[in-house]
């Protein structure tokens, strides 16, 4: 059952849905594909994608139908203290503000997924759909990155299924690229990937860190 803690990021990511899926059509020639990948899916999904800019996040849930039953997304976030070094943004990135639109923190550093994605495990198993980005930091080369263990961790005790997701066209976008319409961008779903559900206690880190990359090598063939 959905929680009270879905209204506020759906009820915002409701009311920009509209401006932002004009603006991304228009500025940027948002193109979206696979979405019959996902159409039959009746519960909720974990959608696993590449990092290649600040607004990746942006992307997915405009992709999305507007009264997709995959609203609203939920995403990992860093703690406050990460993005201490991103200018005026520390005031936005992490914490509160970012709960209210559906980000959670993830708590790095303690090599135990259970403890480090307590938040995700909790959105997932409430019903709520996660976009997650594996690679854990935006790529520094517009390549796709090796993926982290803990999307794999989360398909495993939830049994909620992953969804490989390419975005394209992001990578140093400059504001000039975007206004004068040079760039074209692009959301690309593929098919759902059901993780079995063994003992996780039986899988080691490697094992999920390998998977993990398996499904980045996924995303890349995607392009």
């Amino acid at each position: 059952m959905k929680k009270w803690y879905f209204i506020s990021p759906l009820v915002l990511q409701k009311i920009i849905w509209i401006p932002t899926r004009l603006i991304l059509k228009f500025f940027g020639h948002l193109e979206i594909k696979g979405l019959e990948n996902i159409k039959g899916i009746k519960g909720n999904i974990i959608l696993a994608c590449n990092h290649t800019s600040e607004l990746d996040p942006i992307l997915p849930p405009a992709a999305l139908p507007f009264w997709s039953h995959f609203s609203p997304m939920f995403y990992a976030s860093r703690e406050p203290r990460f993005y201490g070094g991103s200018g005026w943004r520390r005031h936005f990135y992490g914490g509160t503000f970012f709960e209210v639109w559906g980000s959670y923190q993830v708590f790095v550093g303690l090599h135990d997924y259970e403890k480090a994605l307590v938040n995700q495990i909790r959105i997932l198993n409430d019903g709520g759909t996660l976009c997650i980005f594996p690679e854990g930091r935006t790529t520094p080369n517009g390549q796709i990155q090796s993926g982290k263990g803990g999307v794999i961790y989360l398909a495993h005790v939830t049994g909620v299924p992953i969804v490989p997701v390419h975005l394209g066209g992001l990578f140093r976008l400059s504001m000039k690229d975007f206004f004068f319409r040079k760039r074209k961008l692009s959301v690309t779903f593929g098919r759902p990937i059901y993780v079995s559900s063994p003992d996780s206690a039986e899988i080691s880190l490697s094992e999920f860190k390998e998977q993990a990359n398996n499904l980045m090598g996924i995303v890349r063939d995607m392009v």
